[in-house]
């Protein structure tokens, strides 16, 4: 199951941004690790994966450089920036205590009621 627009709108920057802290990757890439390592849950598109990628180099979080890949053709590979590592981890600790607090009132599974 997808998450619903909003929250795909919170949560979508913060796993591409992660993806990215561990190398640099492609569009396509990026769209079908989201979908294989969260069982689909932040499927996107590429519709939806390249504005959310102009957006973050935008604003100096990801920065884009071209490189030939092993089909000879070029790609577009983004790379975190050192501004984007800053907000990585702001953006986890805040998505932290997001869910200690869900935890702490039950909602989430294995909590307490």
């Amino acid at each position: 199951m997808k998450l619903e627009r909003e929250l795909m709108r919170g949560a979508g920057p913060t796993a591409v941004l992660h993806l990215l802290s561990n190398r640099p990757m492609y569009g396509y890439e990026l769209v079908e690790a989201l979908t294989a390592r969260t069982d689909g849950v932040l499927a996107m598109g590429q519709s939806t994966l390249y504005p959310m990628l102009y957006n973050l180099e935008a604003k100096g979080l990801i920065e884009a450089e071209w490189q030939a890949a092993d089909n000879g053709r070029d790609r577009k590979y983004y790379n975190l920036t050192g501004k984007g590592k800053k907000k990585l981890q702001t953006d986890l600790e805040q998505w932290n205590r997001l869910a200690g607090a869900l935890t702490a009132l039950g909602v989430l599974k294995g909590a307490p009621a």
